[in-house]
């Protein structure tokens, strides 16, 4: 069974024996293997006949050659033809073409993957701008609410409240042992949808599979789970077809609890390296547990964190476009939950370290609307206390047009989760106010979102830098195609990973967002900004991750939390020759 490291770093494997895929042994020498190399299908036996071809790790449908096939005990279980990886690439594009209801591509895509897991990868790696929008937003919003009745396998783990007091027993079910990345939900908050309970689970799978595609970590390293504290839906309730407790939600100390037991089995199970990322956490619990657990777990909010840092990467790279620095604009956010104070906080931070200024100096340039109007000093005391940062004397303004008019703010973000609440004369006000007015309809799925590229080109008659959070398509005004942006924290979050697994980090820093952040921004061209785009396109983001998995991985380093020690030379060669490949591979 012979290993091959010669893709790895010297100084990075020189004395530590898993230097593939970010620090997990890599036993059966799979990673580490090249692609000419034989390698065995281990299970807990070497797998053979039905079971190898059950197994969706190993399963090539008819891609097994006829060697393969006699070695195997396969041989009359498959029809004769023997079809390559691009052959069925190609077939299962084509039947994915054929459905009409974005749904029935989720469920098929879904299908593959527990059917022929590399398939599945190649697939989504090679045309992730068509797919991307089917196995995350906007599709994975309807496939979550619907979970309950398309439910076939199980995917990821499941701890209930009816597990508490044994919820490392419920870890050490799970077949994997390396575990690097988990995503976990409480489903109370799913994308702009509300309470989904136990059907949120289509978020972690969603996330953990763009982590393998666009990042490169092992499909074998992640691991979703869905925390189920109940649901306090009414609809789910009564939905004979609901999956999880059928109860309202725990809250207070009994939550509290219950997290906190998740994370010390988490660590006592995986270790002081295994990266947690909370997911569509409700506001309260979500600043609650990042601010709880920074300083002890290596610990991401992609809600809150991961959303900022891919707006703030936007906004540097727009500044090329409109000749100003960060510090030139004043922010206006409709929505004041975890996305829109995370990203003013980044703003904030980044604008701090560029100018030299307190950060609650640079927090002034900054202001926000939620759903009683604009925050104001004359407020502070009943607000939230992530609110609070962000009540600046001003008298109170209650409808966001007249915020837009008092404010005359340069950059509009919508993070409120309606839809529709950027309205023609708010637009066109900002249009008065700006040459080049910057908005940033950020709310997922499609349907919330604040406007449409469309409305926001064309009543700025197509002067306006735009951006959303879901997918929108090409529009054309007054002669001139625009291509709308899209602020997808898909950008962000698996360089992130990559970056902090292949670096051994121990803790996660706002730094090291701006690192990612910067990053991004550094790989848009001359000729997306023609095009007016401000991030770069999809096609490319394996090589996009990898530079922010560089970025992130050398701040890593320079703040001293990172514990694979030596640094390797070259940052970006190390984090693609740690990238997961879904090509197929040959067996004995």
């Amino acid at each position: 069974m012979g290993t091959n490291q010669t893709q790895i770093s010297d100084e990075y494997v020189s004395g530590n024996k898993s230097g593939v895929g970010g620090g997990i042994s890599d036993v059966y020498g799979e990673d580490s293997a090249t692609l000419d190399q034989l390698v065995t299908p281990w299970v807990t036996s070497v797998a053979s006949g039905y079971t190898l071809m059950r197994d969706p790790r190993y399963n090539k449908g008819l891609a097994f050659t006829d060697k393969e096939r006699d070695a195997h005990y396969i041989t009359g279980l498959l029809p004769p033809v023997v079809l390559s990886q691009d052959v069925q690439e190609r077939k299962v594009m084509h039947n994915l073409r054929q459905y009409t209801v974005p749904l029935q591509r989720y469920m098929a895509l879904m299908d593959l993957q527990e059917r022929n897991e590399r398939l599945f990868y190649k697939l989504l790696i090679d045309n992730v701008e068509e797919l991307l929008p089917v196995v995350y937003t906007p599709t994975v919003g309807e496939a979550c609410q619907k979970y309950g009745s398309i439910y076939r396998r199980p995917q990821g783990l499941y701890i209930s409240l009816k597990e508490k007091g044994k919820i490392l027993e419920v870890l050490k079910n799970w077949p994997q042992r390396g575990i690097q990345v988990i995503v976990v939900t409480d489903g109370e908050r799913i994308l702009g949808l509300g309470d989904l309970g136990c059907q949120g689970m289509g978020i972690p799978v969603g996330k953990l599979s763009l982590y393998t595609a666009l990042g490169g970590i092992r499909p074998s390293a992640c691991l979703p789970i869905t925390i189920d504290v109940g649901t306090n839906n009414e609809k789910l309730l009564n939905d004979e077809f609901y999956i999880g407790l059928k109860q309202k939600r725990a809250n207070g100390q009994e939550y509290a609890e219950f997290l906190h037991e998740f994370m010390c089995a988490v660590k006592q199970n995986y270790g002081e390296k295994v990266l947690v990322q909370f997911e569509d956490f409700a506001n309260h619990h979500a600043f609650e547990l990042l601010s709880k657990y920074c300083s002890s777990h290596l610990v991401f909010n992609d809600d809150i964190q991961g959303t900022a840092s891919v707006v703030l990467a936007g906004l540097i790279a727009a500044q090329k476009v409109l000749g100003k620095s960060l510090a030139d604009h004043t922010f206006l956010f409709l929505g004041a939950g975890e996305a829109g104070t995370g990203i003013a906080e980044l703003i904030a931070l980044k604008i701090s370290r560029e100018t030299g200024k307190p950060i609650d100096e640079t927090r002034k340039k900054i202001w926000l609307v939620d759903s009683k109007g604009l925050i104001v000093s004359s407020r502070k005391e009943s607000l939230q206390h992530f609110k609070q940062p962000w009540a600046h004397d001003h008298k109170p303004v209650k409808e966001l047009l007249g915020a837009v008019n008092a404010i005359k703010p340069t950059v509009l973000i919508g993070t409120s989760g309606v839809g529709k609440t950027f309205t023609k004369e708010v637009v066109e006000a900002m249009a008065t106010l700006n040459e080049k007015p910057l908005i940033l309809a950020l709310s997922n799925p499609t349907s919330q979102a604040e406007c449409t590229a469309e409305e926001a080109y064309t009543w700025t008659k197509g002067r306006a830098i735009f951006a959303s959070g879901s997918p929108f398509d090409p529009v054309e005004y007054d002669g001139k195609k625009f291509m709308p942006g899209q602020a997808n924290n898909c950008y962000i979050f698996p360089g992130l990973g990559l970056g902090l697994i292949m670096s051994g980090a121990i803790r996660v820093r706002d730094d090291m967002l701006l690192a990612a952040s910067e990053a991004l921004a550094s790989q848009v061209t001359e000729e997306n900004f023609a095009n007016g785009l401000i991030y770069p396109p999809f096609a490319n983001i394996r090589k996009i991750s990898a530079n922010i998995a560089a970025s992130v991985g050398a701040k890593t380093y320079e703040l001293g939390l990172a514990s694979n020690l030596p640094r390797p030379k070259d940052l970006v060669k190390m984090a693609e020759s740690c990238m997961y490949s879904p090509v197929y591979r040959n067996f004995r």
